[in-house]
């Protein structure tokens, strides 16, 4: 990766803090990225990247790159993307070869993870609120077979520390499992306005990292669906409210999956 040429502002100063990801697709589990440059428009990268692939396979597969702008605070924005078809358009590969390409902006197929529906129920007066994770669609392939492994991932958080965790069964060889699994977690009625919901769909891994294929929130500090989605459960009190939640991507390091803040635990239920 040598460098890119007059990218779009994003930040408020007239600059952005970019950096690049990179696939060789289909295959979403090998990834790279470069080092963030801060406020510039131009910036040099000169970094090397190694995909492990046979050379006959080449022609089958196709670089992915997609520029982002970082943000410490809020998810990264997308800046665009440049797709490489077909490699030997490019050369034999036998050597070297330096290629522009112009960016274009992502297109929703590009950025589209999947959905995931699950839905919410509070009981007050037990204390206790249960999620239960019903199904995803559309997620996005991570595996070179074009599936995944899918399971759910669901944290309990209090100001950006995660308080507890549950995750669902695998589905294997799939990009629309079905779970109908229930997740309950203690959260007396004091405490339901100062925690939320981190959702994450996973991709199982036998040997290496599992991979987060994307992820929402539901919580009153959430935004859009999220926020009321969590409003209607407190409004309906023992009615299971079932949504759809589009998934996004893991903004970067810093996310709601950190265990940082200084929230305590919530206090546990009154013994009936």
């Amino acid at each position: 990766m040598i460098k890119a040429l007059d990218l779009p502002a994003k930040d408020f100063t007239g600059t952005s803090d970019p950096y690049v990801k990179m696939y060789l697709l289909p295959d979403r589990k090998k990834k790279f990225q470069t080092r963030v440059h801060r406020k510039t428009l131009n910036p040099v990268f000169d970094e090397t990247f190694q995909f492990p692939v046979a050379y006959d396979q080449l022609s089958n597969r196709k670089l992915h790159f997609s520029i982002y702008d970082f943000d410490r605070f809020s998810r990264h924005d997308m800046i665009g993307e440049v797709i490489l078809e077909n490699l030997f358009d490019v050369s034999d590969l036998s050597r070297e070869a330096v290629v522009w390409k112009d960016i274009h902006c992502a297109t929703t197929e590009s950025v589209d993870l999947g959905e995931i529906m699950f839905s919410l129920c509070y009981l007050p007066t037990a204390g206790r609120m249960t999620l239960t994770v019903i199904k995803c669609r559309n997620l996005k392939a991570m595996d070179i077979t074009g599936a995944s492994d899918p399971y759910v991932k669901v944290s309990l958080m209090c100001e950006g520390r995660r308080l507890k965790k549950r995750k669902t069964t695998t589905k294997k060889n799939t990009l629309n499992p079905v779970y109908n699994e229930a997740i309950i977690f203690d959260i007396p009625p004091e405490n339901v306005e100062q925690v939320s919901l981190s959702i994450a769909v996973m991709d199982y891994d036998r040997v290496g990292h599992n991979e987060v294929i994307g992820v929402c929130r539901t919580g009153l500090d959430a935004e859009g669906l999220g926020r009321d989605h969590w409003n209607e459960m407190l409004a309906y009190h023992r009615k299971p409210i079932t949504h759809w939640h589009p998934l996004q991507e893991l903004p970067g390091r810093a996310t709601s999956f950190d265990s940082q803040g200084s929230c305590s635990s919530p206090k546990p239920p009154p013994t009936p």
